[in-house]
């Protein structure tokens, strides 16, 4: 079956940065285009491009992160930032296959969860000095 995100206008989803995750981008014109995937979240994320994709493009979406793969698909919103040979642009998933977003949220709670424990850690830390 496939999931369709969700945004919730009273709840911001959970966004976490991942270390260097390669992204693959199917463009609806069949070529491929490169990425690195910056921040995730469930209902979307951001990417470092080296060229802008169209605001509102329609993409096919994968990346690979040690829970699993990650395939879906999402829209292209507009570029955020941009630095010397990339662009930092934001996208939002439209549809993904439950198994997809099952691992998706696997990821984002591992992590949300590492991030909480690391700062807890240091926060216990300096206090016992």
């Amino acid at each position: 079956m496939t999931h369709y995100p969700q945004c919730n206008p009273t709840h911001r989803a959970t966004r976490v940065q991942l270390a260097t995750t390669p992204a693959l981008i199917k463009l609806s014109d069949g070529n491929r285009a490169k990425a690195r995937l910056q921040i995730i979240s469930i209902t979307g994320g951001l990417l470092q491009l080296s060229r802008a994709l169209s605001d509102g493009d329609f993409v096919e979406l994968a990346f690979q992160t040690h829970s699993g793969n990650v395939e879906g698909m999402a829209e292209m919103l507009s570029p955020v930032r941009t630095a010397p040979g990339s662009v930092f642009q934001p996208f939002r998933f439209v549809a993904m296959g439950d198994d997809d977003h099952r691992t998706l949220d696997m990821i984002i709670a591992s992590e949300s969860d590492s991030s909480f424990i690391g700062l807890r850690s240091s926060h216990w830390s300096s206090s016992r000095r």
